[in-house]
C-alpha cells in the first residue's frame, strides 16, 4: 500500500493513495470529531449535522440536485457519525474522481444550514431513532456501552435524545461547526486511479480557506469499576438479546494486537470457541460473536448473543466458563495459528477497494495522527504469543472489569448479579 501525506499551512491533513489496478477512485473528508466531543445540551448534534450537509449549498442548492449528479455518475455516497470521528465519502469511476471531490468538497465546506430544512429533517432523524430503537441488538450494545461509561459523553448515544433533535436551531450548528470542523482537525483521502500531483494541486485549492482553529478536547472516559455491573431493560422480545463483556484497553495500548488475537480466538467466527461451545454444541443461540471496541481513551471486548427467554443463564454460564478457560490455559498452537491467519485474512479482503483503502488511511490518521500500514499490523499480529494471550486474558478477565446488558421480558437482575463472576 503507497501513500503520500501532505500538511498544509493551515494544519490541513491530505492523504492520497494510488491504486493502478482499478478503475474506481473514493474521495472521503473526515474530521476527528463525534458524539464523544458533544455537551449533554449537544447530544446528537454531530449526526444530525452530518444530515444537513446533504441538504444544499449555494452550487447544488437542493437535497435533489446533490443525489442527481452524484447518481449520474454511478456513484456509492453517504456520511457515518461516530463517537471520534465522522466521514463523507463517494465512490466513482475513476474517470470521475474530480466531480466527487468537488460535489463532496461543497457538501463539506458549503452547506447551507438553512432554518427550514433543519426542521424538515428532524422528522426523518426521529424515524431513525425510531427505526434503531427497534433493533434490540443495537439498544442492547448502548445499554452495555452506558452500563460501561456513565453520563458521560462516551455512554451517550450517537444519534442523541428526541428532545435534543427537536431542540437543535441553525445556531447550534454553526457554533458546532466552528468549534469542531477546523483544519486541524481534517483530513482529505483520496484513493484509487489517480495521478496524485494533479488531485493534491486541487485540494490544495479548495481547502486553502477552510476554517481555522485548535482540535477540540475530549472529556476523558470514566473507565473505572470495582464489581460487576449489570443492567437489565424488560421488554417484550422474541429472543433476550445479551451483551456480556470486560473493560479492556485503548488503541493505542501495546496489546492491542494481542486482544485482537483473543477476541477472534473466542468468538471470530463459525469455529470459533464460543460458536462451537453455545451454538452447535448446545443449539443456545443462532448469532454469537466477540469483538473489541478501542477508543481514543478505553475499551472493551464483549459477547453478543441472542438466546430463548428461558436459556440466557445456561448461555451465560458457558460464555463466563470460556472467559474462565483462556485466562487458565494456554492456547494451543494450532489454534493460535488459525486465529492469526483468520485475522489476516480479513485484513486483505477488508482492503481491496479504493474506499477500503482510503477509509484505512484517513481513519488512522484522524484518531492516531499517524498510519500504520498493514504489513506493520500483520507482523504485530505475528509476534503475538500463546503467553501473550494468557497474560492479557488474565488482565482483561476479573470480576471488576466485567458487565453484562440484556433486553428481555425475563430477565432478572438479581440472579444475573449472582452469575456475573469469574
Amino acid at each position: 500500500m503507497k501513500f503520500q501525506k501532505i500538511t498544509l499551512k493551515n494544519g490541513l491533513r491530505i492523504i492520497l493513495a494510488p491504486m493502478q489496478d482499478t478503475d474506481t477512485a473514493t474521495v472521503l473528508i473526515m474530521t476527528g470529531v463525534g458524539s464523544r466531543y458533544e455537551t449533554r445540551s449537544e447530544n446528537g448534534l454531530a449526526h444530525f449535522l452530518e444530515h444537513m450537509f446533504f441538504k444544499g449549498t449555494e452550487k447544488r442548492p437542493t437535497a435533489l440536485d446533490i443525489s442527481k449528479e452524484l447518481d449520474g455518475l454511478g456513484a456509492e455516497y453517504n456520511a457515518f457519525t461516530g463517537e471520534e470521528y465522522t466521514g463523507y465519502y463517494a465512490k466513482v469511476a475513476s474517470k470521475h474522481w474530480m466531480t466527487a471531490l468537488d460535489v463532496v468538497s461543497d457538501l463539506f465546506l458549503n452547506a447551507k444550514l438553512e432554518q427550514e430544512e433543519i426542521d424538515r429533517e428532524r422528522g426523518a432523524i426521529l424515524q431513525e431513532l425510531n427505526m434503531r430503537g427497534d433493533i434490540q441488538r443495537i439498544q442492547v450494545e448502548e445499554h452495555f456501552k452506558k452500563l460501561l461509561y456513565g453520563d458521560t459523553p462516551l455512554g451517550w448515544s450517537t444519534g442523541g435524545p428526541k428532545e435534543n433533535i427537536k431542540s437543535f436551531m441553525r445556531k447550534d450548528f454553526i457554533k458546532f461547526l466552528d468549534r469542531a470542523y477546523v483544519a486541524p482537525n481534517i483530513v482529505v483521502g483520496v484513493a484509487g486511479k489517480i495521478d496524485s500531483k494533479i488531485v493534491r494541486k486541487e485540494i490544495e485549492k479548495i481547502f486553502a480557506n477552510v476554517r481555522e482553529g485548535k482540535k477540540p478536547a475530549i472529556k476523558k472516559a470514566a473507565d473505572k469499576q470495582s464489581v460487576p455491573g449489570v443492567i437489565v431493560q424488560n421488554k417484550k422480545t422474541d429472543q433476550t438479546h445479551v451483551v456480556v463483556g470486560v473493560r479492556a484497553f485503548d488503541m493505542f495500548h501495546k496489546d492491542r494486537a494481542t486482544l485482537s488475537v483473543l477476541s477472534t480466538i473466542l468468538g471470530g467466527g463459525m469455529s470459533s470457541r464460543l460458536f462451537i461451545e453455545v451454538r452447535e454444541r448446545r443449539g443456545l443461540v443462532y448469532t454469537i460473536r466477540t469483538g473489541a471496541e478501542l477508543f481514543l481513551d478505553a475499551g472493551y471486548l464483549s459477547t453478543y448473543m441472542g438466546v430463548e427467554h428461558e436459556n440466557i443463564e445456561k448461555a451465560l454460564r458457558v460464555v463466563l466458563d470460556e472467559y474462565k478457560k483462556i485466562a487458565t490455559e494456554a492456547v494451543g498452537k494450532d489454534e493460535l495459528k488459525k486465529a492469526k491467519e483468520s485475522i489476516k485474512g480479513r485484513m486483505a479482503l477488508g482492503l481491496e477497494g479504493s474506499d477500503d483503502v482510503v477509509e484505512y488511511l484517513v481513519a488512522q490518521e484522524v484518531l492516531q495522527d499517524k498510519i500504520v500500514l498493514p504489513k506493520d499490523k500483520v507482523k504485530a499480529i505475528d509476534r503475538v504469543t500463546a503467553e501473550d494471550v494468557l497474560r492479557v486474558a488474565k488482565m482483561i478477565f476479573t470480576d471488576k472489569r466485567l458487565n453484562i446488558a440484556v433486553i428481555g421480558p425475563e430477565a432478572k437482575q438479581t440472579k444475573l448479579e449472582k452469575l456475573l463472576h469469574l
